[in-house]
């Protein structure tokens, strides 16, 4: 474990691409960058531009997070056209340093130092409008009200709905169209509330590593007389499990339409929910009652779209809330706060349902969301007994749990690090508890937080 934990934070691991077409940006008359992610072409001429505002530039293209060295400073001047990524950092970092690593929970990180890796430390910070969807709006309807109406009005597509909550996911042809729809909206006597709608990036996968993990041996048991418990997994797909474990997934449900997913490797999905099933079978000594019912929120395969939104995260609750779910794990997250998903969070959380989330990737005290939302537990890593070097250490942080999983797929082992798998092993942890004890809600949390929780110090 310490082999794999040494591999993902260390070694340089290869470039990850985002296929989402191509994006160009210009600062100054003839100085562009255009990163195409689908054919994994960079054109770029740029004449004395400062290193952080290419960084800057880069780091909108991609949706990488992008770290850098502080006081690594240098004036770019490169031009060429349709290399391949790789080379096109090359040039555009010049004589310094570089690696990219693929990050759970989150985009992929890109380091620039002079020195030493782990020196890169100044996020070259992502502005909220990167995540923002420019001509969309989430809204909220007064009961009666009817959205096909007032959207036919406004000119926009109703592209998503949670009828039950009256809460729709309108679209436009612009972000001026936008702008304008939302005024009208803010004066309509019929509209609730109206929010902007933000992309969630969707986890990365497990990493294929040495070895062969065992395999779980957990039984299926009859619930007891206080009822199934059952696990809501809003994240990637889940794919059949095998060794008899699928018997522990219900149906799956997807607000993001039918996806199949095949391959040779797993889903961040179906490796955080090997990771609840191995908490399950470590605290239920074997047998369990306990189901799983994952809910997928992300468009998957060949659609080249990467990232989920704050209104389908939202609904994925709703969907778990639906099907039966007393805890709801949120493996993943964005650093974009939304009324709408905390709207949602706050009243999941009034219905006697535990909400178990992510607290993020970066060693830094920044909210992130949902786990940030009043009413969710927010989990962070620890490795060997500390706070994991990459973990949140924000003060909406309560509980630390183990942040590295390795699970079997077909006859290979794979390894997945990070706060997502912190939160999973948790709720792992609350359902066996709730099975044994038939206690609420409210003494699990409490056992969670004498046995794991951590008072996090702003800024330490």
């Amino acid at each position: 474990m310490d082999g794999f934990n040494k591999k993902c934070r260390v070694v340089r691991l290869g470039l990850v691409l985002l296929a989402v077409g191509a994006v160009v940006y210009s600062a100054l008359a003839g100085d562009t960058l255009s990163w195409n992610t689908t054919q994994q072409k960079v054109t770029a001429d740029i004449k004395g531009s400062q290193l952080l505002g290419v960084l800057e530039r880069i780091a909108k293209a991609t949706h990488w997070q992008v770290f850098v060295e502080p006081e690594t400073f240098h004036t770019v001047s490169v031009k060429f056209k349709d290399v391949p990524p790789g080379e096109a950092l090359r040039l555009l970092l010049g004589d310094v340093n570089f690696a990219l690593l693929p990050a759970t929970n989150a985009s992929p990180k890109l380091y620039v130092f002079r020195t030493a890796r782990q020196n890169a430390t100044q996020r070259i910070a992502p502005r909220k409008a990167d995540h923002l969807i420019p001509n969309e709006l989430i809204v909220r309807l007064k009961p009666g009200a009817k959205i096909d109406d007032l959207a036919r009005l406004l000119g926009a597509k109703v592209v998503g709905r949670i009828d039950s909550l009256n809460g729709y996911r309108l679209q436009f042809d612009d972000a001026a169209a936008t702008a304008t729809a939302r005024e009208q909206l803010a004066k309509n006597p019929a509209v609730d509330s109206v929010d902007s709608n933000f992309l969630v990036d969707r986890p990365d996968p497990p990493q294929s590593m040495p070895g062969n993990p065992a395999q779980l041996q957990l039984q299926l048991k009859p619930p007891p007389d206080t009822g199934r418990i059952i696990v809501g997994l809003i994240d990637t797909p889940v794919q059949p499990l095998g060794n008899d474990l699928d018997k522990f997934l219900l149906k799956q449900v997807s607000v993001a339409g039918d996806v199949q997913v095949g391959g040779d490797a797993p889903t961040h999905g179906t490796a955080m929910a090997e990771t609840i099933l191995r908490s399950l079978e470590a605290n239920t000594k074997g047998s369990t009652s306990v189901q799983i019912l994952p809910v997928n929120v992300y468009p998957y395969a060949s659609s080249g779209d990467f990232s989920t939104t704050s209104f389908d995260v939202a609904n994925g609750i709703i969907q778990a809330v639906n099907g039966g779910a007393k805890i709801i794990n949120l493996s993943l997250g964005s650093p974009d706060d939304s009324d709408f998903l905390r709207s949602i969070v706050q009243q999941v959380s009034r219905l006697n349902i535990a909400l178990i989330a992510a607290a993020g990737n970066e060693p830094v005290t920044t909210p992130f969301y949902p786990a940030a939302y009043p009413g969710v537990q927010a989990v962070t890593a620890i490795d060997q007994g500390q706070l994991a070097p990459y973990a949140s250490r924000g003060s909406f942080v309560s509980l630390a749990a183990p942040g590295t999983s390795i699970v079997p797929f077909g006859n290979m082992a794979f390894g997945v690090e990070g706060t997502s798998v912190s939160s999973a092993f948790t709720s792992g942890l609350a359902a066996g508890y709730l099975e044994l004890n038939g206690g609420t809600i409210g003494q699990m949390q409490n056992f969670l937080s004498r046995n794991f929780g951590i008072r996090i110090v702003p800024g330490k």
